[in-house]
């Protein structure tokens, strides 16, 4: 870990920053066995003892840093960057408590805390040498220096301490160990002794507590005021405790002298949380390191880049003026000033084009005017990458249209990826072996070495291994449910999973509504040509999200009545509740046949589970959305049941879409509306799913789940057909 360091100090070599709030690293002492390659030997050793590596590795808990695919996404890059030996460093904050523990109770998500660090964490170095002050609130003086140029001081504020904590990343096996550093708030150490003895303790205790609850939880609900402000101030306490700590670590090296800094220095923000962090580079350089504007300026644009992570345009952050204003007044002139100077730009380009003005601008007017912090990453952005081949592609053509006619080279594609290390040679121990006997270990840091497996695939001896531990996956999974969810999964069955958030765009409202088709069929004795078939539906509905939560409610009532009803017992139909607790260590990728990627084309921008589902061996159930579309070309059209359509053909229909014709002239569809509308999967609650039947028949459903249910009925047809014959491939 130091002589990785201190190479890259020696070497001087160009670094990248990579910002994120989350960073769902998974359990550490597995990955770092793994990377340093004493698995064997630990295992050895364990067992003499009479201990289990397995055992003892399954006790580590999940560091609560990350919610879900950005955060893993996150982890993941820092994996291939140190097994690479690039130099990058990741910043992000050491949350007190995760995401939340999800409980289903009645059907319904419940949320508890999720007090990770409770015990500590063995794998943080705490750094205080290295803590850093950040202001908020206060106010701006404005002075001329002895130079005559204007000077702005950020005062009068209420600073907080960023005291980083160090958690090494280690490469596979190659002597190397990048860092991320994160960061714990803290008060200061002042004692105000005129408010004590004015008897404010009070006022004391609460700004303490202000401090402290920066990093207290990951992701605050944002529904309140209180919300929307610590998040706030969560993002602009990453951005500027990172940049001091890296602008620190230049003039170790390089003095005060900035003019390699930007050839030298990268910023990556992942996502628009850290966008902030545009506006902190300028202040820091000019206020705190005395460079002017025009100085400043380029080295922020040659030195930030820009991911971004969704299709949606309610998920682009926006953030009132009024709390910029009351929390970070300095930051909020910098981001006036690059507006007014940008704006300056367009409208040389487009004289006259007020409108133009209007949709570009970094503030969104109005009643109660919005800072847009995706248009302020572009601006100050020398680089723009979507997630997907056609997630870039519709940035262009519609969310960031305007920017792409100013800056076309700003613009690319980074399609997303995950590590084969976590993903596969760590959670599927046996595949990990068979692939190491037949075509060596290089695919561990080369995944395209998988090519060479082509011609094993019509040998008789690696398909029957290759089968043999799939069904020794599905009965881990199968007994790993049975102990969680009371619920038996027959192994010769399909094991049809989706593991992801809940969300609508994902549409684990379609795979239910698919679940209780089959059930219908069963019920009215439809079972020609059936399938045994196993669902199993997992993931977390943000605790501010309704519908969400009432989806999940929803697929729970369902779930219960299948699981319990004596004639789908006999037909091996088995469904699992949305509220499935986390499998170990993704080892439930390893188990499965089929994996739904079923979001409504043109919302997902990437997804990675369908990644990690399928450098396991599982066949996918999807859309051409996102990175399936990619995954299609690599696999072939042969190994992924496709369905839906596509992203040109939803909007194409959006302006006339019936889903109350679609839903009459569907038999099958109709007969599932009727089940959901007489209450029979809530006898005992009458009227609970109202709003997502609603949701169904409303003409201006974004997702169209009704346009899309026939075509996703009759593909899982096919992909039965193709389970029952084992020389498809399938299973």
């Amino acid at each position: 870990w130091r002589l990785t360091r201190q190479a890259y100090d020696e070497a001087d070599c160009k670094r990248t920053y990579y910002l994120s709030l989350e960073f769902l690293m998974g359990r550490a002492l597995s990955n770092a066995m793994l990377n340093l390659g004493i698995n064997n030997a630990a295992e050895q050793g364990l067992y003499g003892m009479g201990l289990a590596l397995e055992e003892i590795a399954s006790n580590e808990p999940d560091a609560g840093l990350g919610n879900g695919g950005l955060g893993r996404l996150a982890a993941c890059f820092l994996d291939s960057c140190a097994t690479l030996q690039l130099p990058v460093r990741g910043y992000g904050l050491r949350y007190e408590y995760g995401m939340f523990r999800q409980l289903i109770e009645n059907n319904e998500q419940l949320e508890e805390p999720d007090h990770w660090l409770r015990d500590g964490n063995p794998w943080e170095m705490e750094r205080p040498e290295f803590t850093q002050r950040i202001p908020f609130g206060g106010r701006t003086e404005t002075s001329t220096d002895r130079f005559g140029r204007k000077t702005v001081r950020w005062v009068d504020t209420n600073d907080v301490l960023a005291v980083p904590y160090d958690v090494p990343v280690p490469g596979y096996r190659n002597d190397t160990v990048n860092t991320l550093r994160l960061w714990k708030s803290a008060a200061t150490d002042e004692f105000n002794l005129d408010e004590f003895n004015a008897a404010a303790i009070p006022n004391q205790w609460a700004q303490k507590n202000e401090a402290e609850h920066i990093t207290m939880v990951l992701y605050p609900n944002d529904a309140s005021e209180c919300g929307k402000e610590l998040r706030l101030r969560q993002q602009f306490f990453l951005a500027s405790a990172s940049i001091k700590d890296v602008l620190r670590d230049w003039i170790r090296l390089h003095g005060n002298d900035f003019t390699r800094f930007a050839e030298l220095n990268c910023f990556q923000l992942n996502d628009t949380h850290p966008a902030v962090s545009v506006a902190e580079l300028m202040r820091q350089l000019m206020d705190e390191h005395d460079l002017d504007w025009d100085t400043a300026w380029p080295i922020v644009r040659q030195t930030m880049a820009y991911t971004n992570h969704t299709l949606l345009p309610e998920a682009l952050e926006r953030w009132p003026v009024r709390l910029f204003r009351q929390l970070l007044p300095r930051i909020l002139e910098i981001i006036f000033e690059i507006n007014a100077r940008f704006l300056a730009e367009v409208a040389t380009r487009w004289p006259g084009d007020n409108e133009r003005q209007r949709r570009m601008s970094l503030i969104e007017e109005g009643y109660d005017p919005q800072v847009r912090m995706a248009y302020l990453a572009i601006v100050g952005s020398f680089s723009v990458n979507g997630v997907a081949a056609l997630h870039s592609e519709l940035l262009i053509d519609g969310l960031f249209r305007d920017f792409h006619d100013l800056w076309p080279k700003k613009f690319n594609n980074k399609t997303n990826g995950v590590t084969q290390r976590r993903w596969l040679a760590m959670c599927n121990p046996k595949l990990r072996d068979l692939l190491n006997e037949t075509i060596g270990t290089d695919w561990v840091r080369d995944l395209s070495q998988l090519k060479r497996l082509e011609p094993y695939a019509e040998d008789a001896a690696f398909r029957a291994r290759w089968h043999d531990i799939k069904q020794d996956n599905k009965r881990r999974l199968a007994e790993h449910v049975a102990q969680l969810c009371r619920v038996e999964f027959p192994l010769d069955g399909i094991f049809d999973v989706q593991v992801k958030r809940i969300h609508e765009y994902k549409r684990q409202l379609l795979n239910v509504l698919h679940v209780v088709h089959l059930y219908n069929r069963i019920k009215r004795g439809d079972t020609s040509n059936w399938t045994p078939r196993c669902v199993l539906i997992g993931g977390k509905a943000a605790p501010g999200y309704v519908m969400a939560k009432q989806i999940i409610k929803l697929i729970n009532h369902v779930a219960r009545s299948v699981n319990n009803d004596p004639m789908t017992k006999r037909f091996a139909a088995r469904g699992v509740c949305a509220g499935l607790p986390r499998l170990a260590d993704g080892n439930h990728r390893a188990r499965h046949g089929f994996i739904e990627q079923i979001s409504t084309a043109g919302k997902e921008a990437s997804g990675t589970g369908n990644m990690k589902f399928m450098m396991n061996g599982a066949i996918t159930i999807g859309t051409l959305d996102g990175a399936n579309i990619e995954i299609r070309e690599q696999v072939g059209e042969d190994n992924f049941f496709l369905f839906g359509m596509t992203a040109a053909g939803v909007e194409a229909r959006r302006h006339h879409y019936d889903p109350n014709g679609i839903i009459a002239s569907d038999p099958a569809l109709l007969e599932v509306m009727n089940l959901l509308e007489s209450g029979h999967f809530n006898q005992f609650a009458p009227g609970v799913f109202d709003q997502v039947i609603l949701s169904i028949r409303n003409p201006h459903d974004p997702w169209m789940t009704a346009a899309d249910f026939r075509s996703y009925i009759d593909m899982q047809e096919q992909a039965a057909a193709a389970y029952r014959n084992r020389n498809a491939g399938c299973g």
